[in-house]
């Protein structure tokens, strides 16, 4: 696509999700996408109880190959602490993260070692993204109340993309270019 030198591309593009590792590679920090099909949400209870179930080599609720997780949360994950899993669910397949606020290096590099995209829900509203799920299902650790695992349905589920496969980050980028100015 056409892309000037200072703005996202202005060209939207429409995903699957899961993503395959295509797709994945295809997006480039700046995109505005539109994902449809079948996404995870998690919050911090569900990661803290995934990274315990990995540390005693247990199998986790949802495959991860190719899918998409949703970290919906009141906040980003305390300072200094990654997001509990996010670089070993990446490893295990992992193909997309949908969050908010920066991600550590540890993060970003296991975004990049695996092909994956980090991307942030457009207009954080909580209106506009609900009108985009179709369904909504609790799959796992359904004691957890509101932290328990979901599996929505997702129809043009507006998203910008961060930190793409190649590791470029839109937060870098961004600020670097409005220092030049």
């Amino acid at each position: 696509g056409y892309y000037n030198n200072w703005s996202v591309s202005d060209m939207d593009k429409y995903v699957k999700v899961p993503l395959n590792d295509e797709d994945a590679r295809s997006l480039k920090s700046g995109d505005y996408v539109y994902l449809t099909g079948t996404i995870y949400t998690a919050r911090d209870a569900a990661h803290k109880r995934m990274q315990e179930a990995l540390d005693r080599g247990e199998a986790l609720p949802i495959g991860m190959k190719n899918n998409v997780i949703y970290y919906m949360g009141p906040s980003p994950a305390r300072e200094g602490r990654p997001i509990g899993s996010a670089p070993g669910l990446l490893d295990l397949g992992l193909k997309g993260m949908i969050g908010k606020g920066k991600r550590s290096q540890e993060v970003r590099d296991a975004i990049v070692r695996n092909g994956a995209v980090y991307f942030a829900a457009v207009g954080g509203a909580g209106a506009l993204l609900s009108r985009t799920i179709t369904s909504s299902e609790v799959i796992a650790y359904d004691d957890l109340g509101t932290e328990a695992i979901r599996k929505l349905t997702i129809k043009d589920f507006p998203a910008i993309v961060v930190i793409d496969a190649e590791g470029n980050n839109l937060y870098e980028t961004a600020v670097k270019e409005y220092n030049e100015e």
